[in-house]
């Protein structure tokens, strides 16, 4: 192999373990900055100093979406990295990463200590890992009344409509029309 500098430059982005497992993240789905540096337990500017690094060689993109920059893995990056690991090796670099971080990370912020919301996030991504926080006390394949529904989502949070409008809205519960049954989804079993 002959001392290619592109090469050099695109295997040193790789030869840092926090910037491989935002890699095999990035090889999943998009996330945002903020949700790379709860799951990986790392200050905000050490990922967007990791995020620039790959940037930089074109294995990572951004793009605005709302308040924040969701960073893509590059497809024709993706094909590179393929030609250097096969896609389990690539996706295995991520293993361990606490993928549960950010929701957690979100809960924790927006709760007082008896669980309830101090409010409803306004920012759609910190909205759906509460959504998915509080669809949890729903038991799958069981069908609740919008009473019923009203009382679980009162314990969070007054405004039970939005939540249970997000909810449907999100997919995590579906229900009949006109005031029926609600229940999760199968996808969050």
């Amino acid at each position: 192999m002959k001392n290619d500098p592109e090469l050099l430059a695109f295997l040193k982005a790789l030869a840092d373990n926090n910037r491989l497992k935002m890699i095999g993240l990035l090889a999943q789905r998009p996330y945002s900055g903020e949700e790379l540096s709860a799951m990986l337990g790392l200050k905000a500017p050490t990922v967007s100093h990791h995020l620039s690094k790959l940037a930089a060689v074109g294995l990572v993109s951004a793009r605005a979406e709302g308040y924040y920059n969701m960073y893509r893995l590059d497809q024709t990056a993706l094909q590179k990295i393929r030609r250097l690991f096969s896609s389990a090796d690539l996706i295995s670099v991520a293993a361990g990463v606490d993928v549960d971080g950010y929701d957690r990370k979100v809960v924790h912020d927006f709760s007082r200590p008896d669980g309830s919301l101090k409010e409803i996030p306004a920012q759609r991504k910190k909205l759906e890992a509460i959504l998915r926080h509080v669809v949890r006390d729903f038991e799958p394949g069981k069908r609740y009344s919008e009473k019923q529904v009203n009382q679980m989502l009162s314990r969070y949070h007054e405004d039970t409509a939005s939540l249970r409008r997000e909810l449907v809205g999100l997919k995590l519960m579906e229900r009949e029309g006109g005031g029926g049954e609600y229940w999760r989804t199968e996808s969050e079993e």
